[in-house]
């Protein structure tokens, strides 16, 4: 008798009616938003810290906390890799970098949008760096946010090839009608990031062994998502995300059962944990839900960094009195955690007596010049229609 059998027979014991009746699907466990509190993540951490001792036991437990991921998102196994049919075009020049506007498929006729900046003057290949974006609205929202144009402007100033990309529902997503709302969002937006990878990997001028990844707020979930899943990223810097109390309070970041199944809990921190043993910079404020970062999430995360022999690799920049986003204060912290373990060459970025990297260079676009489509350049014809189901098989 085969398993599916036994079950079977042992519903018809214990039914009243000796009827048959099919078991209703397990409602899944969605942790969001604020889900519990501080003194309950603490515990939490400490729980999940009592089920490893040695590197062999983090190893097993990362690599369940992976596939619950995988999972929860709708992507176990992982999809085909399907061909990206990038689009790069209407070229623009500026002082030591130039941008682009492309497109790629993540999915047959799901297109994933943004803007490429390449450096001028500097010797390829490249590293890659991907910028996600968070949940900020607006005419200028999303990709179009000045504070993500510096941030990827000096980037590429200093040598990377960089891809600021969409979250479905905003930028030239949500320009041509897909909503934010969408019920696939972290799967799309999961799958996306890794095929962002797949694409920057695909450019004669990237160097594919040198690959991060930074982003803020919902783009901070992205990053973390995305290393804890991906090994290709060899750098990662969350900004003010990486809470073991707040898990997400978007849809696209904890409308999925990724953080608690009936056999596994994690949290965020743990997620970000997963980054071991490559270089994570953690940066964080007061004024927000990693206000603890450096007393619980941070202690936790090095711990984890301690069982592969080197505690260094992970690093927290915290501002107290600071608040929410990826202001200047925030990108100072990153640039030189990049400069350091991508390799990049800040020579005339950097203030030599200062140590502050200039953004002055940048060329702030506007959102019509930042657009992947125009009137000059239409969406293509098989591309699938805003709102549409998208396949994973």
């Amino acid at each position: 008798m085969n398993h599916l059998s036994l079950v079977l027979l042992c519903l018809l014991f214990v039914l009243p009616d000796e009827t048959a009746v099919a078991a209703e699907p397990a409602k899944p466990i969605l942790c969001v938003g604020h889900y519990h509190s501080e003194d309950d993540a603490v515990k939490q951490l400490a729980r999940m810290a009592a089920t490893y001792s040695t590197l062999n036991q983090w190893e097993q437990r990362a690599n369940k906390v992976r596939k619950q991921i995988l999972m929860g998102a709708q992507l176990y196994p992982l999809p085909k890799r399907t061909p990206l049919k990038p689009l790069i075009h209407k070229k623009r020049v500026y002082q030591g970098y130039t941008v682009e506007s492309a497109a790629f498929e993540a999915r047959p006729g799901y297109m994933v949008y943004g803007n490429l900046y390449r450096p001028l003057g500097k010797q390829g290949p490249h590293p890659g760096i991907l910028c996600p974006h968070g949940h900020a609205r607006g005419p200028e929202g999303g990709r179009l946010r000045p504070d993500q144009q510096n941030r990827c402007a000096t980037l590429a100033r200093m040598g990377a090839v960089v891809f600021s990309y969409d979250m479905i529902g905003f930028g030239d997503s949500e320009h041509l009608g897909w909503n934010h709302n969408h019920p696939q969002a972290l799967t799309l937006q999961t799958w996306s990031s890794i095929r962002a990878l797949d694409f920057l990997q695909s450019l004669a001028d990237v160097d594919e062994e040198r690959l991060g990844v930074t982003g803020c707020s919902g783009g901070g979930t992205q990053t973390f998502l995305l290393t804890a899943l991906d090994a290709r990223v060899r750098v990662a810097v969350p900004v003010v995300m990486v809470s073991a109390h707040f898990f997400g309070g978007c849809h696209c970041e904890s409308g999925m059962p990724i953080h608690k199944t009936s056999h596994l809990e994690t949290n965020n921190a743990e997620i970000a944990a997963l980054t071991a043993p490559r270089p994570l910079l953690l940066v964080s404020v007061g004024g927000d839900w990693t206000k603890n970062t450096p007393k619980v999430e941070l202690p936790y995360i090095r711990n984890v960094y301690r069982l592969f022999g080197d505690d260094k690799n992970v690093q927290n920049s915290h501002f107290a009195e600071e608040g929410h986003g990826y202001q200047l204060s925030k990108r100072q912290a990153m640039y030189p955690f990049m400069v350091k373990h991508l390799r990049l060459d800040a020579r005339g970025v950097i203030d030599a007596k200062t140590g502050v990297f200039d953004e002055a260079q940048t060329t702030l676009e506007t959102p019509a010049q930042m657009r992947v489509f125009d009137n000059q350049h239409p969406v293509p014809k098989h591309a699938l229609k805003p709102g549409s189901t998208v396949s994973f098989k």
